[in-house]
C-alpha cells in the first residue's frame, strides 16, 4: 500500500483537539489567551530527553533516564536518589551472579501526556509499540501515536466517534508501521493510515453486535487480521480494495458457544525470518478458558494442535507468546503459553512433507499466578504475576534472573472490556472472572523491548548490555559481584547477555580488559577504605575480603604479571595488606594454580612465613613451586633449621638431581623422630617406584639411575663417617629397627615391579641375604619382627615367577624359635606370626608332621586348626577349640558354620556332630532344653516341683506367687528332731532361694511393694522361733536366729530401718492388745508371728480370765496396774529391738 505525504501534523492535531475537547466537560478554566498545541508540545519537548533509535526497529532507551542504570525497582521513577542507592546495598543480588538484568526507563514524554490528561476524566487503556512507534488508546475513543522522540505525532479519532464507539479496547500496528487497527468497547473496528492520519475503514459488522473487541491483531499479511470479542468468538478480517473501494470480509474462526477464547496471538516473524517456511501458514494461537488451539489460516483453515490446560485457578489469565528460537542448528517458532503457574512450551516445526509437527518442550514451574507473559529474546522471558512482581526468567536453565516490583506503576487492567460494560455486560461469569486480572493491552513487546502502561505513566524495559550490568554493580561498590558477573561473561556462562561477541577469543579479550580495570578499581578502593584505627584484626579482615579475590581473578585471567607487579606494588604500601597477600598465595600454590614466583615475591614470602612461624605452610608452598624461582641456599638453610624434610628432599631432588643426600642425613631416625622415619620410608618407596617425593614423577631418564643409587645406598657395608664399633649394613639395620613391617612392605612393593631386569633381580637377592644375615639369631629383634621377615619371604617365594633362593634350614630354624615351649612370653604374638607365615604359603617350607607336633607341644591351637583343616580332620578341630582358653566360646559358631555351609560332605558333618555330643555336660543340658518349653507352671504344680514352679512364676512376672511357693519353712520345722541337722541345711538353702528372689525383684518394685514382699518373710522367721521344741530345740533356735538376722541384713538394703522397727513394734502391739482385750473382735492375723501369738491367746477362757475380786475398788486397782504393765512391756520391747538392731549393724 502506497504511503502518502506527511501533512502538517500540528495543524491536524489542533483540529482533533479543538473538536474533541469540551471545556465544560473537562472543567478547563477560562484564560485570556489559550495556549496552542504547538506551545504545549514545545514545552514538553523542552522537559523531556531525546528518545532515539538504536536501529530502525528498536527503541533506544540509553538516554531516556540519566539514572536508569541504578534502577532495580519500578517503584521509583528517579532511581538516582541517594536513599534508593542505600536501599540497593542491602538487597540480595541473587548470589552476585546476574546483577541487574533489566534496564527500566520512564517514558517521560508519554507520561507527561498521561499526567496532563489525568486531571480530566480521560483514561488510557492500552498501548501498542512497533518499530519505534507507540500508540496509546483512551477511554474517549482517541488513539495517540508517538514517534521515536516521544513527541505526539498523531491524535486519531474524535469526540463524536468516541461517543458512538466507546473507549478504545484494542490496538494493532502492522509490521511496516503503515496501518493501525483500533477496536472499541462497543464492537466497532477502525483502520488508520499512520502516514497521513486518515481513517481508512470503519468496520461495524465483523462480529455479532453487543460485544466488545478484546483483541485485534495484524498478521504478517497486511491484508489479513484477526479479532476476538467479549463473546469469546474469533474472526478473521480480510481487507480488500476493489476499484478504489475499501472493504473487509469477516470469517468466524472459533465460536464462543464452543468455549470462550480470551486471548489470540498470530505468529509474526521478525524481519530476519520473513522467508521462513512456516510463515506461509499464517499460524494463529488461540487460548480459551479450557484449552489452547493452534490453527493455520493459509492456504486453508486447518487446526494443527489442541492442548488442554492442567487444573488451575478459574481466575487465572491465559497467556500466549511466540518466539523464533534456534534449536539444534535450526530456527523454529516456539509458542509459550500458561494459565496459572506453569509455562508450557510448544515447538512448531514444518516437515519436508508439508506437515506441521507440534512438539512439547520442557515446562517451567513457578510459584505465582502469571498475568503477563512476554519473550524479550530467544532465551529469556519476562513474566508479571498477580502481585505485580516482574520476573526475568532464563528458559534453558529455568532460573529467575531478576525480580522487580511493578506495584507503583499501577498497571492498567482491561476488566471493563472483558465484562463488556459498554454494551450492557452481557458476558459469562467465567470470562468476567478472568477479566479481573487481564492486562493484555497494557503490555506490549517488540524487538527485545517491553512497554508497560500505568494509570499515570508509561515505562519501557530492555535488557542491559553486559558493560552496563557490570557498571551498575561498580557504581554501588559491589566489586566482588561485578568481578563474578564479568567472569561469567568471560566464560560464556552468563544469562541474558546483550552486546558481546559470539567469537570466544574476541569475547574473552574484551571482557578481560574490563576485568583488569575492575581489579585496579577494587585495589584502590580497598586501600582508600582501609580502617585507619582500631584492632589489627579489623584491618586483616578488611584485606582478607579483598586480596584473595584479586589473586583469584588474576590467576583466572592468567595475568600473574598484573598481580606481581602493579597490584603487589600498590598493596605492599600497607603492611597488613602485604601480609594478607603473601598468606593468600598458599592455597593457590598448593592447588598448583601458581607455580612460579618472582624473586622479590619469593624473598618476601620466605621472610613472612618464617617470621610468623608458619613453617608448615612454607613447606607446603616450597614443594609445589618451580625450583627456578627459589633461592636454593636460602631455602635449604631454612629447611635444615626448621626440619622441613619434605621441602629439603624436594629441593635436593629437583634442583640438583641428588636423591641420596636426603637419605644420608635422615637415615638414623630415633624413637622421638617418628615423623622423619616415616617420611624416609615413603621417600625410599617413591624412589624405587619411579615417583618423585612428595608428589609428581621422577624424569624418565633418571628412573633407573635413581633406583640403582637407592639400592646401593641400602646395601652399603658401612656409612661414610663410620666408627669402628659400627655394625655392618647400618642403613638396613636402622630401618628394620625403626619399623620392620613397613620397611618390608616397601621392599615388597618394589619387588612387584621386577620382571626381567637382571640388575634389579640381583639387588633383590642381595637385600634378602642381608635381611637374613641381620635378623636371624639376633636377640635385638622380637619374634614378631623375625616372623614378619619370614612372612615376607614366604610371599616372595610363593610367586610363580620367583627367582629368590632361601635356605630351607632357615625356615626350620625360625619354626623352632617360634614354637619353643619353654618360652611363655609373647605366646599369642608368636602363634599369630607363624599363622601368617603359613597362610601366605610358608607351609610348603615345613614338614607338616613335625610342624603339627611342634604346634601341639607349644599349644598353638590355631596352627593345629590350620593343619587339620587341610587334612579334613574336622573332629580334631573341636578339640582345638575346647583346649584353647581364648577361643573356647567360639566353638558353637564354628559348628554352626560348618553345618550350614554346603562345602562339607554329610559324613564330615556327622563326625563333627558326634564329636560335639561327646563333650556335652548332662547337668547343663536340661537347662538348655528347658528354654524351649512354654512358661506354663501347670505341670510343675501338678507334680509339686516347687522350685521349677517358682522359676516359671517369676519369669511370668508373678513375684508374690513365686514367693508363696518357695516359703516352705514351717513344714520342715514340724519334722522329726533327729533329722534337724539335715533339715537345717535344707531350710538354709530354701531361705537363700527366697532371699535371692526378693533381692532380684526389689530393684523393679516401689517401697510399698518391697515391704509387702520382705515383711512376710521376716514374720515367718520370727514366728518359726516360737514353734521350736524338743531335744534339739536350743540348736534349732540358734539356727533360726541366725537365719532371721540374715533376713534382716538383706532386707535393710531395700527397706529403711525405721520402717523395719515400726513393723516389729506393730506386731508386738497387736499381740499385747489382743491378750489384754480378750473380748475385742480382732481380724484374723495375716502374719505368722501375729498368728502364733493369737493362738497362744486363744486358750481356754479360764486360763486367761482375770482373778475374781469381790471388792470393786480392788478391781479398779488391778486394771490400773495391768494398764501400766502393758505400757512397760511395750517400752521394753522397743528398747530390745533397738539394742538388737544396734548390735546387728554396729
Amino acid at each position: 500500500m502506497e504511503k502518502g505525504p506527511i501533512p502538517n501534523i500540528q495543524t491536524e492535531y489542533a483540529v482533533y483537539w479543538n473538536i474533541g475537547i469540551d471545556d465544560k466537560e473537562f472543567d478547563i478554566p477560562q484564560v485570556d489567551t489559550p495556549p496552542t498545541l504547538e506551545s504545549i508540545l514545545n514545552e514538553l519537548e523542552d522537559e523531556e530527553e531525546p528518545f532515539v533509535l538504536e536501529d530502525t526497529c528498536v527503541l533506544n532507551t540509553d538516554n531516556m533516564d540519566a539514572h536508569s542504570c541504578d534502577t532495580s525497582s519500578l517503584a521509583s521513577s528517579d532511581s538516582g536518589d541517594p536513599t534508593h542507592l542505600k536501599r540497593r546495598r542491602t538487597m540480595d543480588l541473587n548470589a552476585t551472579v546476574h546483577g541487574s538484568v533489566l534496564r527500566h526507563s520512564l517514558l517521560k514524554g508519554i507520561s507527561a501526556q498521561i499526567v496532563s490528561a489525568a486531571v480530566r476524566p480521560v483514561h488510557f487503556f492500552l498501548v501498542q509499540t512497533v518499530a519505534g512507534v507507540i500508540a496509546v488508546g483512551t477511554s474517549h475513543g482517541l488513539a495517540l501515536v508517538f514517534d521515536t522522540n516521544q513527541a505526539l505525532r498523531l491524535c486519531l479519532g474524535t469526540k463524536a466517534t468516541g461517543a458512538e464507539f466507546g473507549a478504545v479496547s484494542a490496538l494493532s500496528i502492522n509490521h511496516d508501521c503503515s496501518r493501525l487497527l483500533c477496536g472499541f468497547a462497543k464492537g466497532q473496528i477502525t483502520m488508520w493510515d499512520l502516514a497521513s492520519g486518515k481513517l481508512l475503514r470503519t468496520i461495524t459488522d465483523a462480529h455479532p453486535p453487543g460485544t466488545a473487541i478484546l483483541h485485534v491483531k495484524f498478521t504478517d499479511d497486511p491484508t489479513l487480521a484477526v479479532c476476538n470479542d467479549s463473546g469469546g468468538s474469533v474472526f478473521e478480517l480480510a481487507f480488500r480494495r476493489v476499484m478504489g473501494m475499501r472493504s473487509c470480509d469477516s470469517r468466524c474462526l472459533f465460536s464462543g458457544s464452543k468455549g470462550e477464547v480470551c486471548c489470540v496471538e498470530p505468529l509474526r516473524a521478525p524481519p530476519d525470518f520473513r522467508d521462513h517456511p512456516i510463515t506461509h501458514y499464517s499460524l494463529l494461537a488461540m487460548a480459551s478458558l479450557t484449552k489452547i488451539l493452534v490453527i493455520g489460516l493459509k492456504p486453508s483453515l486447518k487446526v494443527w494442535m489442541t492442548f488442554p490446560y492442567s487444573k488451575s485457578d478459574p481466575s487465572s489469565v491465559p497467556q500466549l507468546a511466540w518466539q523464533f528460537v534456534p534449536v539444534q542448528k535450526t530456527v523454529n517458532p516456539i509458542l509459550a503459553f500458561c494459565k496459572g503457574d506453569t509455562v508450557h512450551f510448544l515447538l512448531v516445526r514444518k516437515e519436508e512433507t508439508g506437515t506441521i509437527h507440534v512438539i512439547k518442550q520442557k515446562q517451567l514451574h513457578l510459584s505465582c499466578d502469571i498475568i503477563s507473559l512476554s519473550w524479550i529474546n530467544s532465551r529469556t522471558l519476562v513474566l508479571v504475576d498477580s502481585h505485580e512482581k516482574l520476573q526475568v526468567v532464563d528458559r534453558p536453565s529455568q532460573e529467575v534472573l531478576e525480580t522487580l516490583d511493578l506495584e507503583q506503576v499501577q498497571l492498567v487492567y482491561n476488566s471493563r472490556h472483558f465484562k463488556s460494560l459498554a454494551t450492557g455486560g452481557n458476558v459469562s461469569q467465567a470470562l468476567a472472572l478472568v477479566g479481573e486480572k487481564a492486562c493484555y493491552q497494557s503490555v506490549s513487546s517488540y524487538a527485545g523491548q517491553l512497554v508497560y502502561l500505568g494509570t499515570k505513566s508509561a515505562h519501557i524495559m530492555a535488557l542491559r548490555n553486559w558493560r552496563e550490568r557490570i557498571d551498575c554493580l561498580l557504581k554501588q561498590e559491589h566489586f566482588v559481584e561485578a568481578l563474578s558477573l564479568a567472569w561469567s561473561f568471560h566464560e560464556g556462562t552468563a544469562k541474558a547477555v546483550v552486546g558481546l561477541f559470539g567469537d570466544p577469543v574476541k569475547r574473552k579479550g574484551v571482557v578481560g580488559d574490563k576485568m583488569v580495570e575492575i581489579l585496579f578499581q577494587f585495589a584502590e578502593h580497598a586501600l582508600k577504605k582501609c580502617p585507619e584505627q582500631g584492632k589489627i584484626q579489623v584491618m586483616e579482615q578488611h584485606f582478607h575480603d579483598v586480596v584473595p579475590v584479586l589473586v583469584d581473578y588474576c590467576l583466572l585471567l592468567k595475568r600473574t604479571d598484573l598481580m606481581f607487579n602493579q597490584l603487589y606494588s600498590r598493596l605492599v604500601e600497607n603492611t597488613v595488606a602485604k601480609g594478607v597477600f603473601l598468606e593468600s598465595l598458599e592455597s593457590y600454590i598448593v592447588a598448583d594454580r601458581l607455580g612460579h614466583l618472582t624473586t622479590p615475591i619469593m624473598k618476601d614470602l620466605l621472610a613472612h612465613y618464617h617470621g610468623n612461624g608458619m613453617m608448615d605452610s612454607l613447606e607446603r608452598c616450597i614443594v609445589h613451586l618451580d625450583v627456578t624461582s627459589l633461592d636454593i641456599q636460602q631455602v635449604v638453610q631454612v629447611c635444615w633449621e626448621n626440619q622441613l624434610y619434605d621441602a629439603m628432599i624436594y629441593v635436593f631432588n629437583s634442583s640438583m638431581n641428588d636423591y641420596i643426600t636426603p637419605m644420608e642425613v635422615s637415615a638414623s631416625p630415633k624413637d622421638e623422630e617418628v615423623v622423619m622415619g616415616n617420611k624416609l620410608l615413603v621417600y625410599i618407596s617413591c624412589c624405587l617406584a619411579g615417583r618423585a617425593y612428595p608428589l609428581g614423577d621422577i624424569p624418565e631418564d633418571l628412573v633407573v639411575q635413581v633406583k640403582n643409587q637407592v639400592f646401593e645406598f641400602l646395601i652399603r657395608l658401612h656409612s661414610a663417617d663410620s666408627l669402628e664399633e659400627e655394625e655392618v649394613f647400618p642403613f638396613i639395620r636402622t630401618l628394620l629397627h625403626f619399623d620392620t613391617r613397613e620397611f618390608l612392605n616397601v621392599l615388597a612393593m618394589t619387588f612387584e615391579d621386577f620382571k626381567n631386569d637382571k640388575q634389579a633381580l640381583e639387588y633383590q637377592q642381595r637385600i634378602v641375604d642381608i635381611l637374613l644375615q641381620v635378623m636371624v639369631d639376633n636377640p635385638d629383634f622380637t619374634p614378631s619382627q623375625v616372623g614378619g621377615l619370614f612372612t615376607f619371604l614366604a610371599r616372595q617365594l610363593a610367586k610363580p615367577d620367583n627367582t629368590l633362593f632361601v635356605n630351607r634350614k632357615l625356615f626350620d630354624q625360625v619354626l623352632e624359635f617360634l614354637c619353643c615351649p619353654d618360652d611363655d612370653s609373647r605366646h599369642t604374638e608368636r602363634q599369630q606370626v607363624l599363622l601368617e607365615l603359613l597362610q601366605v604359603g610358608g607351609v610348603v617350607q615345613f614338614n607338616e608332621e613335625r610342624l603339627l607336633a611342634l604346634a601341639e607341644n607349644a599349644k598353638f591351637y590355631q596352627i593345629c586348626e590350620f593343619l587339620y583343616e587341610k587334612k579334613h580332620l574336622y573332629d580334631r578341630i573341636i578339640d582345638c577349640y575346647l583346649r584353647d582358653p581364648l577361643r573356647k566360646g567360639e566353638i558353637f559358631n564354628y559348628i554352626h558354620n560348618l553345618m550350614a555351609m554346603p562345602g562339607y560332605s554329610p559324613e564330615e558333618k556327622q563326625i563333627v556332630k558326634d564329636k560335639g555330643l561327646q563333650h556335652i555336660q548332662q547337668g547343663r543340658k536340661g537347662v538348655h532344653v528347658f528354654q524351649h518349653f512354654l512358661g506354663d507352671p501347670k505341670i510343675t504344680q501338678k507334680y509339686h516341683h516347687n522350685e521349677a514352679t517358682a522359676y516359671l512364676l517369676e519369669k511370668k512376672g508373678d513375684v508374690h506367687g513365686a514367693f508363696a511357693v518357695l516359703r516352705s519353712l514351717r513344714p520342715f520345722c514340724r519334722t522329726k528332731q533327729d533329722n534337724v541337722i539335715d533339715i537345717s541345711g535344707i531350710v538354709t538353702d530354701s531361705l537363700n532361694d527366697i532371699i535371692a528372689l526378693c533381692h532380684r525383684s526389689s530393684d523393679n518394685l516401689y517401697q510399698q511393694q518391697r515391704e509387702v514382699l520382705w515383711f512376710p518373710l521376716l514374720e515367718t522367721m520370727m514366728a518359726s522361733q516360737k514353734l521350736v521344741k524338743g531335744l534339739n530345740a536350743e540348736h534349732t533356735f540358734e539356727v533360726l536366729k541366725e537365719l532371721t538376722m540374715k533376713v534382716l541384713n538383706c532386707m535393710s538394703s531395700f527397706i529403711s530401718l525405721p520402717a523395719i522397727i515400726q513393723r516389729i513394734l506393730q506386731v508386738c502391739m497387736c499381740v499385747l492388745w489382743y491378750s489384754g482385750s480378750p473380748r475385742r473382735s480382732i481380724p484374723r492375723a495375716k502374719s505368722p508371728f501375729l498368728g502364733y501369738w493369737t493362738t497362744k491367746c486363744r486358750q481356754p477362757r479360764e486360763r486367761r480370765r482375770l482373778p475374781t475380786i469381790a471388792c470393786p475398788f480392788c478391781v479398779y486397782i488391778y486394771i490400773y496396774i495391768y494398764f501400766y504393765v502393758c505400757i512397760y512391756i511395750y517400752i521394753y520391747i522397743y528398747l530390745c529391738v533397738c539394742i538388737y538392731i544396734y548390735i546387728l549393724y554396729i
